[in-house]
């Protein structure tokens, strides 16, 4: 069993974690929405309440501890960008980060995270093998 943190906890986020939790790891959920964090609370490992932009807020959940942080931060990408910052600061080296487009990606390649994750881009991609492969 691995241990997982998800940093926001939108469509992308949320549906990684569970997953995660199906698969018998376990999860640290964090969003900055106290309403968010109370819908997951009960179906994965654990939820926080945390504003993923504060280096000092980070610092005390431990991530170091974790196998892979995922920042799942979607909407806001100052806020992805700087929490991804204050991870590598914190000396994090597993960090996964999802990406909506080519200049984020490329912000984010030049930052040095382990991976980009393009949500959109690679379920198209199954999909489509899917399609072609139906079996």
């Amino acid at each position: 069993m691995r241990q997982f943190a998800v940093i926001g906890l939108g469509r992308f986020g949320s549906t990684a974690s569970l997953e995660l939790m199906k698969m018998g790891h376990e999860v640290l959920g964090i969003d900055h929405s106290p309403k968010v964090v109370e819908k997951y609370a009960d179906d994965i490992t654990q939820a926080v309440i945390v504003d993923a932009t504060e280096k000092a807020a980070l610092q005390e959940l431990g991530l170091d501890n974790y196998d892979v942080v995922l920042v799942a931060i979607g909407s806001d990408f100052q806020a992805s960008l700087l929490c991804v910052v204050h991870l590598k600061s914190l000396g994090i080296e597993n960090i996964w980060v999802k990406a909506t487009s080519s200049a984020e990606h490329l912000i984010l390649t030049k930052l040095g995270v382990s991976r980009i994750v393009h949500p959109e881009e690679e379920m198209g991609v199954r999909v489509a093998q899917s399609l072609s492969y139906p079996m």
